[in-house]
């Protein structure tokens, strides 16, 4: 299974919007030149986060984006369920399987799938920022990480 790069770059948006508080508004046409990712695709992307509700959009001059709720908030089962807009791995009514009624592999693809999805619901956005990347993503937002001090004696 792969995800589509609709929900790779959902993803890299949420976690890039996690980053350290700064002065200005993140936008669209800076997190498509940090990812070097099509800023057409990106807006598509973005509006669609938008009206999931997990992100504040703010037009015009000083305008920008900015999560919705805390890092915390978001479980990535959840997001990628919307993202991909999730439906089973395969179809045996279309085009009509000769097996139909008679094979497991429906039932097994279906178990698969929902085990994948339970182990992504244990994980939160503030999950996948932790060390090292959330110091990775405060370098693209152009601040250097303090280093983590070592607290072994």
């Amino acid at each position: 299974m792969q995800l589509t790069h609709f929900s790779d770059l959902g993803l890299r948006v949420l976690m890039y919007l996690t980053g350290p508080a700064r002065d200005e508004a993140v936008t669209i046409s800076e997190i498509a030149d940090r990812f070097q990712v099509s800023r057409n695709h990106l807006v598509k992307v973005v509006h669609f986060m938008a009206q999931q509700g997990w992100l504040r959009t703010t037009r015009g001059k000083g305008g920008g984006l900015a999560l919705a709720q805390p890092p915390a908030h978001y479980r990535l089962g959840d997001l990628l369920r919307r993202l991909e807009g999730v439906k089973p791995l395969i179809d045996c009514a279309e085009p009509p399987c000769a097996l139909s009624g008679g094979c497991r592999l429906k039932g097994v693809l279906d178990e698969a799938l929902a085990a994948f999805f339970a182990v992504l619901d244990r994980y939160t956005l503030q999950d996948l920022i932790a060390h090292p990347t959330g110091e990775a993503i405060a370098l693209l937002h152009g601040i250097t990480p303090r280093p983590i001090k070592n607290t072994a004696a």
